[in-house]
């Protein structure tokens, strides 16, 4: 191939590259943003939302960096604007390693897709889990106050999961 052909060929890479991330940082940012339910959690309240959704397929889908961009990004970019603005930073965190973590999973592990998704999914759930508990008590001064987000968290991954899981390895042949 020529320098100037494998130039262009970078070239196209890079911008596919750029606008699949672009796409679900958007797309993160606008599940969690407008597919949510505020709950009424006594102490330190709650979200639940679908920006696990977009997180989840791109992280198995397009892989780690991808992942990692669409959760730090979109859900980050979600707390800066809707008023959760403390939480910006660990959202940016947490988050991105939710979506890194799926997709390194799902890149190295090699056996039935449906069993490697699932635990993609429950590591990004522990992240979660162990993330947001520390993540509320740096905020509230408190360690026994977090467990009250402990089963909202749960239930936003299993919800993703549940939509997820049946669909992403359809998805991730479309893609290819």
């Amino acid at each position: 191939m020529s320098t100037h052909t494998q130039s262009v060929s970078d070239s196209r890479n890079a911008t596919k590259t750029l606008v699949i991330n672009a796409l679900f940082i958007a797309l993160t940012l606008a599940a969690t943003m407008f597919i949510n339910i505020r709950l009424p959690i006594p102490g330190n309240g709650g979200l639940i939302h679908l920006g696990n959704v977009p997180l989840f397929i791109a992280a198995i889908v397009y892989g780690k960096k991808t992942g990692a961009l669409a959760g730090a990004f979109g859900m980050g970019m979600f707390d800066l604007i809707s008023g959760w603005t403390a939480w910006a930073p660990f959202t940016f965190v947490i988050v991105g390693l939710m979506g890194f973590t799926v997709g390194l999973i799902t890149e190295k592990l090699h056996f039935k897709p449906a069993v490697v998704n699932t635990i993609a999914i429950a590591a990004a759930l522990i992240i979660k889990l162990v993330g947001y508990y520390f993540a509320e008590v740096f905020l509230y001064g408190n360690w026994i106050q977090p467990f009250g987000s402990v089963p909202g968290n749960i239930m936003q991954i299993v919800v993703a999961a549940v939509i997820v899981l049946p669909i992403v390895e359809r998805l991730k042949k479309i893609a290819k």
